[in-house]
């Protein structure tokens, strides 16, 4: 893409971004707000720096491809995709509303520009292994690359590391994966659920090449990303370390949000926070 937003454009729409997910949870009445708010550094940084896409453009035989396979995230999607000028920032606020094209769970064929459907856990990266195969081996496209966005909690399925295998024996290099490390899913912290340790050893022992890094710094972020893209005969996996519901300190590090939305008085708090983060976004002035 042309005129790329610099690092502190990034972090501001991020922040954008949050505010957005914070209104459409709370105006759905449902959903998912740890783990969105979580995402949002990083799912802003690939739409707006590391992939080649065009939203003008969304069946571009060129474009690099996103998928999220922790599919209940979507909402962190959704908001990035609207700011990228996929649709309209409007229509966000149609969340999970009936014959919306924004459903709870992305659906492939509602939207100009998503890639993949996700509802059961566990189908992402074996949906972009596929891709990444077909591109490496059958279309001979290595210009082009397939990332995906998983959840740590949905490493627990059995068909990920069935899918790890299968992207390690193939070397499918063009395939970049992103493992959102923070720490919680719906019964709990990880480690109590089912502990994850060593989890850089697991994927390196399943033949690939990993990165870990702070999912809320947008320079380690782009960074990573480019060290991704040069390595050759594996794929690529980065951890990415994040705190569910960042910026909303009532949020932070709390399992029981991973399932549920603000109310209109939790909404409002949050909002607040994000409106007023104490420069801790360098160069926002609201």
């Amino acid at each position: 893409m042309s005129g790329r937003l610099t690092i502190t454009q990034l972090e501001t729409k991020a922040n954008e971004v949050r505010k957005d997910i914070v209104r459409m949870l709370e105006h759905a009445g449902s959903g998912h707000s740890a783990g969105p708010l979580g995402l949002a550094d990083l799912v802003t940084a690939l739409y707006f720096d590391a992939m080649n896409i065009d939203p003008a453009r969304p069946d571009d035989p060129d474009r690099d491809i996103f998928m999220l396979s922790n599919g209940h995230c979507v909402p962190v999607q959704y908001a990035v995709m609207a700011h990228r000028g996929y649709f309209p920032v409007d229509e966000l606020m149609t969340l999970r509303r009936l014959g919306t094209r924004l459903q709870g769970h992305p659906e492939r064929t509602k939207l100009p520009g998503l890639e993949n459907t996700s509802g059961p856990l566990g189908c992402g990266i074996g949906q972009g292994a596929g891709y990444a195969y077909a591109l490496q081996y059958l279309d001979h496209q290595h210009h082009r690359w397939v990332y995906v966005v998983t959840g740590d909690g949905e490493l627990d399925e059995g068909n990920i590391w069935e899918s790890a295998l299968f992207a390690g024996k193939y070397k499918l290099s063009q395939l970049i994966v992103f493992v959102d490390r923070n720490n919680i899913q719906i019964d709990g912290p990880t480690e109590d659920v089912m502990p994850l340790e060593d989890l850089r050893g697991k994927w390196e022992s399943f033949g690939w090449h990993v990165q870990e890094i702070d999912g809320h710094n947008v320079e380690s972020i782009i960074d990573a990303v480019g060290m991704a893209k040069a390595i050759e005969n594996r794929p690529s996996v980065i951890i990415t370390h994040t705190i569910p519901g960042k910026n909303v300190d009532f949020m932070e590090y709390n399992y029981k949000w991973h399932g549920i939305p603000p109310n209109k008085d939790q909404a409002k708090e949050a909002l607040k926070e994000l409106r007023t983060m104490g420069g801790r976004i360098r160069g926002e002035h609201e």
